[in-house]
């Protein structure tokens, strides 16, 4: 017969074993899932528990996706050296990337920023095997900060494809192609997300340290450093979703980086390379805001009321313009367009932009002597 203390010894065994199986199961799970993961094979863990619900961890798979794209898309991302005349002679001045976006015969068109190619008098092109070739400047935008340059297509090997600017969704995984700190690190890729849609950035457009200007661009995360104005912001199908642009540089601020989007460069990038230039509406005056003129010279010599204290100054109307003909005078301050309240010359020029058309006619409200008056124009390009 068994007695009380070999039932409890095995009572206890079978405890222990068991503990030792559950043991065991758990260190096996984890080994293979470690050594799974090592080798690069995608797992897919799936319950029927809501709660528990897990999405594939399909980590060797998402880091192929990337590579898939950088692969797609590096070959049309090159190299642009700005080459300006100086006392010393001939030198370059900068580096930055571009795109190819474009082959028509024996030509190929690249897209680039405004102020990678500012100020040059001879551009260079490096292309993706180190080649490099010079290239002609088919046209510029300071205000949406684009430019786009035209090389012999011989040696350009790809061209890349744009997105579709409403594909683009806030989250999803966004990779740049360029050339930080110049073409020592040509080729370079980082990696992260877009992080915002429809940001308006201030700019400086003439170097007096305010705003001009508000640039439409998407905020990521990926890193952009010097070199990389220019480049390529692709998604994981290897299309361009943004031309590289600007960063936040201060101390206190990581990952804030901007790129132009293609419901903005699509547009722009045609102008450039049929005419040189954006078309937009023009009124044909010299303007100054007037929170930059002292108050005494407003109410003394201007006459303008002291609750006015918005509105455009215009220092000066050319001759046979749309606002020569509108009847506008230099010291006129303009208040309105349209209805619309004109706080300063930015505010005004994104009306103007953003709003209007050319052959519009828009009315238009100022204070001339103190007085109020309101005038029809008819906007014309430039």
């Amino acid at each position: 017969m068994i007695n009380e203390n070999e039932k409890k010894n095995t009572r206890n065994y079978k405890r222990s074993g068991l503990a030792f199986g559950v043991l065991g199961a758990i260190v096996a799970v984890f080994v293979v899932t470690t050594l799974f993961q090592w080798k690069g094979i995608s797992i897919s863990i799936n319950t029927d528990e809501p709660t528990a619900q897990a999405d594939e961890l399909n980590f060797g798979q998402k880091q192929e996706a990337v590579t898939q794209a950088v692969e797609e898309t590096s070959k049309a991302v090159v190299g642009i050296t700005n080459i300006q005349e100086s006392r010393q002679g001939t030198q370059k001045a900068g580096n930055g990337s571009g795109v190819i976006y474009k082959e028509d015969g024996n030509d190929a068109f690249v897209v680039t920023n405004h102020h990678v190619i500012e100020g040059a008098s001879e551009l260079e092109v490096i292309l993706s095997d180190g080649k490099k070739v010079n290239a002609e400047l088919k046209g510029s935008d300071p205000f949406t900060d684009l430019a786009v340059l035209q090389i012999d297509s011989e040696h350009v090997e790809k061209v890349a494809n744009f997105a579709d600017a409403n594909d683009v969704e806030v989250g999803q995984t966004a990779i740049t192609i360029g050339n930080p700190l110049g073409m020592e690190f040509a080729g370079s890729v980082t990696k992260g997300i877009v992080s915002g849609l429809n940001r308006n950035i201030p700019v400086d457009l003439n170097g007096d340290k305010k705003p001009d200007w508000q640039t439409e661009v998407l905020q990521t995360d990926a890193a952009i450093n010097p070199g990389n104005s220019g480049g390529a912001l692709i998604n994981l199908q290897g299309e361009v979703i943004g031309i590289n642009s600007m960063k936040i540089a201060k101390a206190e601020v990581e990952g804030i980086g901007f790129s132009i989007p293609m419901n903005v460069v699509k547009p722009v990038i045609k102008d450039l390379e049929s005419s040189g230039k954006v078309e937009r509406p023009y009124m044909g005056v010299s303007l100054q805001d007037v929170s930059q003129v002292p108050g005494s010279v407003l109410q003394r010599e201007l006459n303008l009321p002291a609750d006015i204290s918005h509105g455009v100054l215009v220092q000066g109307v050319e001759q046979e313009s749309p606002a020569h003909q509108a009847g506008l005078e230099k010291y006129d301050v303009i208040t309105a367009i349209e209805g619309n309240k004109v706080d300063s010359l930015m505010n005004l020029r994104q009306f103007l932009y953003n709003k209007a058309n050319i052959g519009d006619n828009i009315e238009i409200t100022v204070y001339r002597n103190g007085e109020p008056v309101k005038t029809e124009l008819e906007l014309s390009a430039q």
